[in-house]
Parts: C-alpha cells; sequence; structure tokens
C-alpha cells in the first residue's frame, strides 16, 4: 500500500523588502523611525521584513522614486533570496510603480496600499467596511493603467463601429459607479448615526483620541468595564465604540475611535471622517500618548494636526500619558551621550515637571494594564465631565 503524502496547507508569512528615503526634509534618525513604523504595519499585515534599503537624495526619482543603481541593487537582493514584496515608505506615482514593478518582477506595495490592506482586513462592521472599500476604489482608480496594458477589448455591434470602448475604459466607468453607489451608501449610513447621535444628546460626551497602537481600548475597557477589542498592533481598532460609564454619580458617554498615523492616506482620511464624528461632537477629548515610545512627541504633534484637520483642536483635553511601565530611564548618562549627542532620557520624576507636560496640562500619568494612577485618572475625567455637565445644565444640581 503507496504511503499518504502530507501537504503543509498553513500560509506562510510573506517576506518583505522595505524602501525609503533620506530627503531635504528629514533625517537618518527619522527615516529609520518612519521605517520601523512601516515594518510593524508589515508585521500586523501578516508579513516579515527581511531587509531595508535606504537612500540619501533630495527628492524621489520622477520614474523609480529610488535611483538606477538602488534599484538594481534591490533587484539583486529580492532575487536571490526569493522576497515576495516590496513594500516604499512614500506614495507611489502610477508610472513609479508601473517602471519598478516591471524592474523588480513582484508585488510592489506603497504605504498607503499597506495601510488600506489592514484596513481592510481589521473593518468589522457595514459602515467601516464601506469607508475601506471606497478608499481602495479612489486609490485603485488613477493606477488602473499598469492592469489593463495587455488588453484593448472593443465592444461593438450593429450602430456600433469604430473604436468603441477598451477595457481600461469600461473598468474605469465601472468604478465610477461604484464610488458614487459607496458615497450614497455612507451618506445613508451617516444619517443614521447623526440620528442615533441626536438620541444621546442629554450625556456628556468624551472620546479617547490619540496616536495608534497607545492603548486607547484598553483605558476603554478599564474605565466602562466593557470588552472592547484590544492588541498591540497598529489599528486594531477601526469601528467606533460607544459606552456608557458612571463615575460616582455622574454618567457620560465614552468613545473610542481610530488611532491617528503619520502619512496616512488623504483619501482614508476622508473615507473615515464620518466615523470620527464622534470626536468632532465630543465635549472632552482624552488624548492617549504612548509615553514609552522614543518618538511620542511627534506622534502628539501629529495627532494634534489631524484633530485640526478635523476641527476639534479647540475642545477641552485631558492628556494621558500611557505605558509608564515601559519607560526606560538613562541609567547611565555618560554612555547615552556617546552614543547620542542629544540631551539623555529624563527620568519619570523630571518629565512631569517638563514643560512638554505642563504644555499638555492637564496631564495624568498612568498605566493602563499594570492599573497604575487609575483612580487619579478616574478622579481627572470626573471634574471634567461635573463641570461640562453643569455648564450645559446649569439647574441639575441632583447629580452633586
Amino acid at each position: 500500500m503507496p504511503k499518504k503524502k502530507f501537504y503543509d496547507t498553513e500560509a506562510k508569512a510573506e517576506r518583505v523588502v522595505l524602501v525609503g528615503l533620506i530627503t531635504a526634509n528629514q533625517t537618518e534618525e527619522q527615516e529609520k523611525e518612519y521605517l520601523d513604523e512601516l515594518a510593524f504595519l508589515v508585521e500586523t499585515a501578516g508579513g516579515v521584513t527581511e531587509k531595508r534599503f535606504t537612500q540619501k537624495m533630495l527628492r524621489p526619482e520622477r520614474a523609480t522614486f529610488v535611483g538606477t543603481g538602488k534599484l538594481e541593487e534591490i533587484r539583486d537582493y529580492v532575487k536571490a533570496e526569493e522576497i515576495d514584496i516590496v513594500v516604499f515608505d512614500d506614495e507611489l506615482s502610477p508610472m513609479q510603480l508601473r517602471n519598478i514593478e516591471k524592474e523588480l518582477n513582484v508585488k510592489v506595495l506603497d504605504r498607503s496600499n499597506l495601510i488600506l490592506d489592514i484596513f481592510a482586513s481589521r473593518a468589522q462592521s457595514a459602515q467601516a467596511k464601506t469607508q475601506v472599500e471606497l478608499a481602495q476604489l479612489q486609490y485603485l482608480l488613477p493606477r488602473l493603467t499598469r492592469m489593463w496594458t495587455h488588453l484593448e477589448r472593443q465592444k461593438g455591434g450593429i450602430g456600433m463601429r469604430g473604436p468603441g470602448e477598451t477595457q481600461i475604459e469600461s473598468d474605469r466607468r465601472m468604478i465610477k459607479e461604484k464610488i458614487s453607489v459607496l458615497k450614497e451608501r455612507l451618506s445613508l449610513i451617516d444619517r443614521q448615526n447623526e440620528t442615533q447621535r441626536k438620541n444621546r444628546k442629554e450625556l456628556v460626551r468624551a472620546a479617547l483620541v490619540g496616536y495608534t497602537n497607545v492603548g486607547k481600548s484598553t483605558i476603554m475597557n478599564m474605565l466602562s468595564k466593557s470588552d472592547v477589542f484590544a492588541e498591540n498592533k497598529l489599528f486594531a481598532t477601526l469601528d467606533t465604540t460607544v459606552r456608557k460609564v458612571v463615575l460616582d454619580n455622574v454618567p457620560f458617554l465614552l468613545s473610542d475611535t481610530v488611532g491617528f498615523i503619520r502619512k496616512l492616506p488623504h483619501h482614508l482620511v476622508e473615507c473615515f471622517k464620518s466615523t470620527l464624528d464622534e470626536v468632532r461632537e465630543a465635549d472632552i477629548l482624552i488624548h492617549v500618548v504612548d509615553i514609552s515610545h522614543p518618538s511620542f512627541e511627534d506622534q502628539i504633534r501629529t495627532v494634534n494636526e489631524t484633530l485640526k484637520e478635523l476641527g476639534a483642536i479647540d475642545k477641552e483635553m485631558i492628556t494621558v500619558f500611557n505605558k509608564i511601565d515601559n519607560y526606560h530611564e538613562a541609567e547611565a548618562g555618560q554612555d547615552w551621550e556617546v552614543e547620542n549627542e542629544e540631551k539623555p532620557k529624563m527620568t519619570l520624576a523630571d518629565f512631569k515637571n517638563s514643560w512638554m507636560a505642563k504644555h499638555n496640562s492637564p496631564a495624568i500619568f498612568i498605566s493602563a494594564t499594570e492599573k497604575e494612577n487609575v483612580e487619579e485618572l478616574r478622579n481627572r475625567i470626573y471634574e471634567s465631565v461635573k463641570t461640562v455637565n453643569q455648564k450645559i445644565y446649569p439647574f441639575n444640581n441632583f447629580l452633586y
């Protein structure tokens, strides 16, 4: 009797190469941070980063993004190591994408496409799925030229002689029609959400905002005693979750929103603005910051810029510096200064008295996972909600 053959059906993680440019507007250290974040995005999408390529240029090459010599170096490595995907840290134009794919002969993605792929895998509700599909089609529309270069089909028949409609024109028309349908569907969902928000106007509303993967969902679960999905990956939360929370005798609504990120595709921001209506209409914003992240100051800046774009920067804000249990202070300043010419990392006590903490006042320092200083956060939120409640309902004193 012949032996049975067994086949490994487990999906293997795709092997990825990252490519970034060090331009006149950024330093090598900044590009390293960007590529670290890109590697985390790749990991979130289910890939494994094998190697990084960087090049110093004043501006991206118009035809191939990187120089021809660097592209040949990437091509040789991809071929030798049998790499599956090459991911570029910036958005590629349709021409650049076509030229690079032709040279490398593997799948090529840019940062926008990678983020869209993660969003597509994370979307759960009908609204999030519609928003992601709309963003994907808007991204795809100008890039159709590279997909149908081998086809020039004609649609004809009696009374339809002539050049007809090529396949690419047909697809472009169908995508435009689909975009129109999705926009109408989103508009309907927006109206339904607006009705829901009107029904919740009797309560003060607070919204958790911040960079992606800073611990917003963990804080949401801690305050509301609910079970919102939380994971140490980028964009674990796409759908806005709203829960009623009662601190002492004061009820309010707390919403958990999608995280922000640098170089977020503009069309994705546009599609998700309806989801971020909870931020625009909130009375209090709770800005969560991962203090253990080496670039948390840049992350604060990114979040503030996005809030400004949404018209929500002037709202009352509580800054919560989370993950203090992972904040590693400089143990030996001398050793640190050998490697870095900038100032050493401050102790947590010094940071609390720094301009950064005072500028983002009121500031609370907590660890959501270790439950450190959680009571201080509750008290701070309680006082803010109580103050806003008294402003909105000045004659409603029975709660206090």
